[in-house]
């Protein structure tokens, strides 16, 4: 388990947390429409992180040729149709590149600020030219009004138990999810990142902002900054 990252409940539970069978019972939200409006039709996409492949299995439905990357076999072994492979992103080294790099899940956001630019040095690395990366940030509200909680059509409540600082720039967040039939936590560390904040770091791996996708911010598309990366 990675310093600062918990998780309990049944089934397998991976390096930061998260849960293999709760992840599996999630459905489809917004992110494959989103990244399919930002990319060229049939673009050779790189997932980081992908999961159990709620992301992958619909792209790769829009005809998107798809490499799934988690550093969690159980989670990989849920994926279908994708080629996968098994490693930590930031030690990710394919000697390929790719029209897109996907960086969802708000794993912009780790804790450690080496992993996070460990992250974003493995994205610019990987991206072809002209290609871009589309990364997921956490939301304005992300650590206030907190607790709170949401019942979700799928059947079960999310809880945000409690977000507290830990002293160097990032926070300690607890997330409750209960079924009726099962209950999981999730115990991570998350950095928050101002939009201003968010270009200093893409600036750092070589990248630069070219768009945000959605009102929110939450989506934003960037691309190899001008000059030697």
């Amino acid at each position: 388990m990675r310093a600062g990252y918990q998780g309990t409940g049944p089934g397998a539970i991976t390096p930061d947390g998260c849960a293999v069978e709760f992840w599996s019972r999630l459905p489809v939200g917004a992110e494959p429409g989103i990244v399919a409006g930002a990319v060229p039709p049939g673009a050779r996409i790189l997932e980081l992180g992908c999961g159990v492949g709620r992301v992958t299995h619909p792209l790769l439905e829009r005809g998107f040729a798809v490499t799934a990357v988690d550093e969690s076999q159980e989670m990989l072994d849920r994926v279908r149709g994708a080629r996968t492979v098994c490693s930590p992103i930031e030690r990710l080294g394919l000697g390929e590149t790719f029209d897109a790099v996907l960086l969802a899940s708000f794993l912009v956001h780790a804790g450690s600020v080496e992993v996070r630019r460990g992250l974003l040095r493995t994205c610019a690395r990987h991206l072809a030219p002209g290609g871009c990366v589309l990364i997921q940030r956490e939301g304005a509200t992300a650590h206030t009004d907190v607790p709170r909680e949401q019942v979700h059509p799928a059947g079960f409540t999310s809880r945000l138990v409690s977000s507290e600082p830990v002293g160097d720039g990032s926070r300690s967040v607890l997330v409750r999810y209960e079924f009726p039939d099962a209950v999981w936590t999730q115990t991570f560390l998350s950095r928050p990142l101002t939009d201003e904040q968010f270009e200093e770091v893409l600036a750092e791996a070589g990248l630069e902002l070219d768009a945000y996708l959605t009102p929110d911010r939450t989506w934003a598309r960037a691309v190899a900054a001008p000059g030697p990366r």
